[in-house]
């Protein structure tokens, strides 16, 4: 191929730079056939590669004679390649870089990259004088871009055409194997990650659902058992283990399950806070609960799950605020309690624990209206009602421990509602019923502190009752039963600030009854 600097001089229109800019990249980029490098061309030997490339307008000096710097560069050219369009066949320019190219080499090839309309409308003046340029067309539907690339990188090494389809077919087909290969690799990659991440997730969700599991038995089931035997510093350790397991977690990604039991595990906490005597604490852990309870409620209205869940958290805030003597409050808590309950009901007539609910709720409100505000007739009506629906329950499930516990909550407290409305008479009756009851629980179970604890606070509410009526005698034998009971309790439990309170409040009425 001679000994000049440059493989070609690239000629065009600076309205084709982009084309130019294209084929000068792809030219300087581009490796022959190592199975024709070095081989006798129609040029001489067959090169490796067939930069340099000259492009003018980029590689000339500002400061230079841009005449003898062309000229320069084409005589030390050995190809000229024409980058045809109307654009260049109107350039004067190009024209004369074709003419000079001719002049300082009469016999070297010119070729023809034709990337925009026909022949004799983008072919500059004087490439046709003479020999028939070789010419490529890269336009769409011609040879094309590949093609055409092709027909001038064999017009510069001197080889022929075919030789270099047959290796860019065999390079292309490498590539897509390559690409291939990789892909499936990249597949492969994704399949084992994808893989390790279904198994972590699963094993993630395999121990959260164990967790879960552990919480949701710490507050059934162990809780009843714990609440037979009334120790409030296991409660209180129990409850710390199943937090732990939710401080861990970004609340933002539990489910709505393990929120609402996490409100669950708020008001068993705020339960027992409440037993030892912490009701500020208490009070925050209630209006935690309330937080999370609303706002499922809100997202799904029409679910009882969620009507039960915030019902609860009503009951503990009426509860806290009936108990630090804040009456109002109280009644609004329990007023929304009520409502729950009784859309409950409605959600299911036949539903034994819906029916309980409104049970309890009515009998809170009737409990908070037998104090302040006063309102005895309004409080016999709720306790009638909070029975009524207790006794359905018990009527649908049968005798159970709960049931039987809860009727006798409501005889006793139809005890006082009779009383407070004058009907003494009546209020005997429910007091005999709730005794009976009393009694059938403790022999069933005689160990249940939780039982004993209620049967401590009837006999001081009977025997109130009976003070207020003169039966002085039998009150202060039900108050010295009272008080037996309490003394075992706290010994049972010196940290339960509750059973501390009612031992001193039975003391105080024996001392007022000597």
């Amino acid at each position: 191929m001679g000994s000049g600097r440059y493989t070609a001089f690239l000629s065009y229109s600076h309205r084709d730079a982009d084309q130019a800019r294209w084929l000068h990249r792809r030219l300087e980029a581009y490796r022959l056939p190592r199975r024709l490098v070095g081989t006798e061309g129609d040029h001489g030997p067959v090169p490796a590669r067939l930069a340099p490339i000259f492009r003018d307008r980029e590689e000339l000096p500002a400061a230079g004679d841009l005449s003898e710097t062309v000229r320069a560069a084409l005589a030390v050219s050995d190809h000229l390649i024409v980058v045809c369009s109307p654009n260049s066949a109107a350039s004067p320019w190009v024209a004369r870089e074709i003419a000079v190219f001719r002049e300082l080499h009469p016999g070297r090839p010119i070729l023809a990259a034709i990337v925009d309309g026909e022949p004799t409308q983008c072919f500059p003046a004087g490439l046709a004088d003479g020999t028939e340029p070789l010419a490529a067309d890269l336009r769409p539907g011609h040879d094309g871009r590949r093609l055409g690339f092709l027909k001038l990188v064999a017009g510069l090494a001197g080889v022929g055409l075919d030789a270099l389809i047959q290796r860019d077919a065999a390079r292309r087909l490498r590539r897509v194997t390559y690409v291939t290969a990789g892909a499936v690799a990249a597949m492969l990659v994704m399949a084992i990650m994808t893989t390790l991440a279904l198994t972590a997730r699963a094993e993630a969700q395999r121990q959260r659902a164990e967790a879960e599991g552990l919480v949701e038995f710490m507050l059934t089931d162990l809780r009843d058992k714990l609440k037979g035997v009334k120790r409030l510093d296991v409660f209180a350790a129990v409850n710390e283990r199943a937090l732990r397991h939710y401080s861990r977690q970004d609340l933002q990604d539990l489910p709505v399950d393990a929120l609402e039991r996490r409100a669950r595990l708020l008001h068993a906490m705020g339960e027992d806070d409440l037993a030892r005597g912490h009701s500020e604490r208490a009070l925050l852990q209630f209006r935690e609960a309330a937080r999370t309870t609303a706002s499922l409620l809100a997202g799904d209205p029409q679910n009882p799950d969620r009507v039960f869940a915030h019902a609860q958290s009503e009951f503990w805030l009426g509860s806290i605020h009936y108990q630090s003597g804040r009456p109002m409050l109280a009644r609004i808590s329990f007023q929304k309690y009520k409502d729950l309950a009784e859309r409950l009901v409605e959600m299911g007539p036949g539903n034994a624990d819906w029916l309980k609910e409104a049970g309890y709720a009515n009998g809170s409100l009737c409990s908070l209206y037998l104090e302040e505000p006063f309102e005895p007739s309004a409080a016999l009506a709720l306790c009638s009602e909070a029975l009524s629906r207790m006794e359905r329950a018990h009527h649908l499930t049968g005798s159970t421990p709960s049931t039987l516990e809860a009727i006798l909550n409501r005889h006793l407290w139809m005890m006082k509602a009779w009383d407070a409305n004058g009907r003494w008479d009546r209020a005997v009756y429910h007091k005999q019923r709730q005794e009976t009851l009393m009694e059938a629980l403790l022999r069933a179970d005689p160990a249940n502190m939780d039982y004993q604890d209620i049967w401590m606070r009837a006999q001081v509410g009977i025997a109130e009752l009976l003070i207020s009526h003169g039966e002085r005698a039998e009150a202060r034998q039900r108050l010295g039963l009272a008080a037996a009971t309490a003394n075992r309790l706290r010994k049972h439990d010196p940290a339960n600030a509750d059973w501390r309170s009612w031992q001193q409040k039975i003391q105080s009425q024996l001392k007022q009854g000597e």
